[in-house]
């Protein structure tokens, strides 16, 4: 059982905060897979609570050797009302450590999809393709392998509603490890950001939340619809290509630039 402070570890927040696809409510708390494990998030007045076999790895999960802290007071201090907010309303927020495979294909489904389809899609394809496992009293299924990929046409994957995806999928499936994903770790973000955007399906924008949730590079700022909106509207940026409207955030907020993105986020998406 893991005991950790709540003031800056939001569990709700931290879960739908579109980091992470693979939960849900239960009882008093969240059961939360990764992989082949799970743990039950739960919360009182001063502390999160996380039950699992494994402290371990999900101590590592919800990285929580991280003062988060300073980004925080970034925020809070940066002279920008919109981000003070934000930051308020997120402080607790984590960036999720996540396995790198599980975050590739989860991101890969991401792209011009919406949260409960793209929840759907992962748990089709862990039904079908992963090994189901009890925990929590619950039938749960592993995240599906490189091994059970293989071999696998587009009208399989269509058939669980990936659509034009179906095809990436295919493409990478005899390429994309975890070993080989592992071998990226030691990249400097630039050039991870580079590797990532070579396989077939992935743009800067889903290489940059690769980058993010699977190697905690928190000098990475995604660009969605609604992070171009916070631009425009509550920084009054003129530029409309994407990447630079990335390259001006990590200019500007450089090695929180991940975690203050969430804030961001989170606090649009709500309002």
């Amino acid at each position: 059982m893991i005991k950790f402070e709540k003031d800056f570890f939001d569990i709700e927040n931290t879960l739908r905060s579109g980091q992470v696809f693979r939960f849900f409510p239960d009882g008093d708390g969240f059961i939360l897979q990764s992989k082949d494990l799970a743990c039950y998030l739960y919360n009182d007045i001063n502390y999160v609570y996380i039950d699992s076999n494994d402290d371990e790895y999900f101590y590592n999960y919800f990285d929580l050797e991280t003062d988060y802290s300073k980004p925080y007071e970034l925020a809070q201090n940066f002279g920008n009302e919109f981000l003070k907010n934000a930051s308020k309303i997120g402080k607790g927020i984590r960036i999720l450590k996540q396995d790198k495979f599980e975050v590739f294909y989860s991101f890969l489904i991401s792209q011009n999809n919406n949260i409960p389809r793209i929840k759907r899609a992962i748990e089709s394809l862990s039904t079908l393709l992963g090994k189901k496992f009890t925990a929590f009293n619950k039938e749960l299924y592993s995240f599906f392998t490189e091994d059970s990929l293989k071999g696998k046409g587009e009208e399989f994957f269509k058939s669980i509603g990936l659509g034009y995806r179906s095809k990436y999928f295919v493409k990478n499936a005899s390429i994309v490890s975890r070993k080989l994903l592992e071998s990226f770790d030691d990249l400097e973000t630039e050039k991870l950001r580079k590797k990532l955007c070579e396989f077939t399906g992935v743009g800067p924008k889903v290489a940059d939340c690769i980058s993010l949730f699977g190697y905690s590079k928190t000098d990475s700022f995604p660009v969605d619809t609604w992070i171009e909106k916070v631009y425009r509207e509550e920084f009054f940026g003129k530029i409309s290509d994407r990447e630079k409207i990335s390259k001006y955030f990590l200019d500007t907020f450089k090695e929180y630039s991940g975690i203050i993105q969430q804030y961001m986020f989170f606090y649009k998406r709500q309002k």
